[in-house]
């Protein structure tokens, strides 16, 4: 259960999708699932946002902060978009994930942290690590087990599924009472390449639900 997964795979083609399946069917389904965007946070703030800080360990720290690490005790953190992710940074998350211990900016002494860490990411590492841009000693940590997830046009199969499972959440969502996806409006989304992959999908289904009038989605509600 505490084997850390690195998830490869085009953007938008469901790696948080099955991480969160990895996370909710295992052992720790009913501990916090974290995911952490990490080109979304400034560099300069990316230790307090995953360790925490101690009041007045900076202007602005007016008290103590548990960061997303210590958060998801118990459970799994998921470091979107890693390959993104500062040689720096790169340095003491390795530290941490070797370690299973954090310290909280400003703080003493580290403390153990009990948390499963995943990894997605878009890019290939392999070649990162070739350019110098990702650490190999932190490729190895994560590379456990790959799971590399192929884009939506390549498993058409699972396209219709999918969009009855979106349909049912967005029917929900905006209290429609639209029951299935109509024969003609399958074999369109079948027939598209999704270059958006599952993200797109997941959009162009709570776009029709939201625009249709009826209890059917048909072709006409997906402007493909």
């Amino acid at each position: 259960d505490r084997v850390t997964v690195l998830l490869q795979g085009e953007t938008g083609s469901g790696k948080e999708y099955v991480a969160k399946v990895l996370h909710y069917n295992g052992p720790s389904g009913d501990r916090p699932f974290i995911e952490v965007d990490c080109p979304a946070i400034p560099a300069d703030l990316f230790e307090s946002e995953l360790f925490g800080y101690e009041k007045g360990s900076f202007t602005g720290a007016s008290g103590r902060r548990i960061g997303l690490v210590e958060l998801a005790e118990g459970g799994t953190v998921l470091l979107d978009e890693i390959g993104d992710l500062p040689l720096p940074l790169q340095a003491k998350l390795l530290r941490v994930i070797e370690e299973r211990t954090i310290r909280r900016v400003g703080g003493g002494a580290p403390f153990p942290v009990n948390v499963r860490f995943m990894a997605a990411t878009h890019r290939d590492l392999r070649i990162a690590v070739r350019e110098g841009r990702f650490r190999e000693d932190l490729f190895y940590r994560l590379n456990v087990v790959t799971l590399s997830i192929p884009p939506l046009r390549e498993r058409r199969e699972d396209i219709v599924p999918l969009a009855e499972r979106f349909l049912h959440q967005s029917a929900q969502t905006f209290r429609k009472k639209i029951l299935r996806i109509s024969p003609a409006a399958q074999r369109l989304l079948r027939d598209y390449a999704f270059p958006g992959n599952i993200r797109e999908l997941s959009n162009l289904v709570e776009r029709a639900v939201l625009f249709c009038g009826g209890t059917q989605l048909e072709p006409v509600h997906f402007p493909v």
